[in-house]
């Protein structure tokens, strides 16, 4: 098994060339801190809206290479997470973000298709199945709040028969089924979505990590180890480094960590089991099972176990972690027992940027020139499309469908996290709790009384885990 921090995706689509980085002085109309899906996005609907406007992208390391390129490659909208929305801004809100997201899938595949890049687009929804009896019916809130807002075609509940039919695998029970995801290959749309930035003249620039910014009435000036850029507006979409030490919105957002394991191509596993790759799926728990399979008949699955973050750091356990994939690979083994014997050829990480409400934010500092989002909390694929737009209206000063949704300044965007070092150390001792608690109900036992309470923790305090 090959344990990286990159990971299959990234060396089954090819590694780019790295472009040179910042040297020098610019003045320009843009300037975009991060080269992932966000990132990238803001820089392609920018370019889109106005050919003329400077835009610069400047990337730490490799445009595509974090998390945005590593993550599992589900294509995810937000009617799965409808109760949640609801919750924070309203049932009208709630639909425009839906309608939102949804769109979004779309519109990924077309920009796939229009730049002619095979990024495995496959469009079969989404099943989240119980595997205890403590996690049946875990989507009733979901079902019940798409209902009574008029869109309930959006996800219907399955029995253990017709989970069975689609996936047999002796841990699925019951599940709900949403019809709002495709399964992708991330790295392949990553890399995409940067050759066509390059290729529209939009300026990228790989190994410039930002050291500092000066928001000031003159303009926004970004330094970086080579040199600094000066623009009007500015764009914050650098994921996981948000958390870290002088950003702005660090003490919005928790890091956590994800790991994956990916097998060789098991072509007779997958029709034993009868699963063609839709739906994709994820269990009920917490820290939640999520699994796909690839053209070639590998199947992956991830496990959003991993360890908390420290002071926003983004290396580390967050990229490789053997505890961890070994549990990973034990979970994989325990839903499919038919892999067993079967080789694992891959293992990776990589940090979750987790907001309260489990729910991504837009939000501009006070200048009304610098603008971030942030909080995917492991489900940006798709919403990074969307938020893309968001930030390119923003930035151009337009109240249209995108700049008025309620992503943008939500309250709960002001709900802050502890101080470091309390975060790392409450979050991992809450992390720990959820981990025992889920693994007893799994073995079928009463979960010990102190996990149970610690694990309650966060709905207490109003931090969302799960959905």
């Amino acid at each position: 098994m090959k344990h990286s921090p990159h990971g299959y995706w990234i060396e089954e689509a090819g590694r780019p060339e790295a472009v040179p980085p910042l040297r020098g002085d610019l003045n320009l109309d843009v300037v975009v801190v991060g080269g992932g899906f966000t990132g990238m996005w803001t820089a392609w609907h920018l370019h889109r809206s106005d050919p003329d406007l400077k835009i610069a992208v400047l990337e730490a390391g490799g445009a595509g290479l974090g998390p945005s390129g590593r993550n599992g490659g589900f294509v995810e909208g937000m009617w799965s997470n409808f109760r949640n929305l609801e919750k924070q801004h309203g049932q009208a809100a709630a639909l425009e973000i839906g309608h939102a997201a949804e769109r979004s899938i779309g519109q990924i595949e077309e920009f796939l298709d229009e730049r002619g890049i095979d990024a495995w687009f496959k469009q079969g929804g989404y099943m989240t199945v119980s595997t205890s009896e403590a996690q049946d019916g875990a989507w009733d809130g979901q079902i019940e709040a798409l209902g009574q807002a008029g869109v309930g075609e959006h996800a219907k509940v399955l029995d253990r028969a017709e989970v069975q039919a689609v996936c047999r695998s002796p841990r699925f029970r019951e599940a709900a089924l949403f019809d709002d995801t495709a399964t992708i290959q991330p790295a392949r749309l990553a890399f995409g979505l940067r050759q066509a930035l390059i290729d529209e003249g939009v300026m990228l620039f790989e190994n410039s990590p930002v050291t500092a910014m000066n928001d000031s009435p003159s303009g926004v000036t970004v330094w970086t180890p080579g040199g600094k850029v000066t623009a009007g507006r500015a764009v914050l979409a650098s994921g996981a480094a948000l958390a870290g030490f002088g950003s702005p919105v660090r003490d919005k957002v928790t890091i956590a960590s994800s790991h994956m394991v990916i097998t060789e191509p098991v072509p007779d596993v997958l029709e034993k089991i009868g699963w063609n790759g839709a739906p994709a799926i994820t269990d009920c728990r917490s820290l939640l099972n999520y699994t796909r399979t690839t053209p070639d008949g590998r199947i992956a699955l991830g496990w959003g176990g991993g360890r908390i973050a420290a002071g926003g750091r983004r290396s580390g356990t967050a990229e490789v972690d053997g505890e961890v994939v070994e549990e990973v690979s034990r979970n994989l083994t325990d839903y499919f027992p038919d892999l067993a014997g079967r080789r694992i050829t891959h293992a990776w990480g990589g940090p979750i940027d987790a907001s309260a409400s489990h729910l991504p934010h837009v939000v501009s500092l006070p200048s009304g020139r610098v603008f971030a989002a942030f909080g995917y909390t492991g489900n940006g694929v798709g919403p990074t499309q969307m938020v893309g737009r968001i930030m390119s209206s923003l930035v151009l000063d337009r109240r249209d469908e995108y700049s008025r949704l309620a992503l943008v300044e939500p309250t709960s965007a002001l709900t802050s996290v502890p101080p470091e070092p309390f975060r790392w150390i409450g979050g991992t001792i809450i992390r720990d709790a959820i981990r025992r608690k889920e693994a007893a109900e799994a073995r079928g036992e009463r979960p010990g009384p102190v996990s149970s309470l610690i694990a309650a923790v966060p709905k207490m305090i109003g931090f969302h885990i799960g959905r």
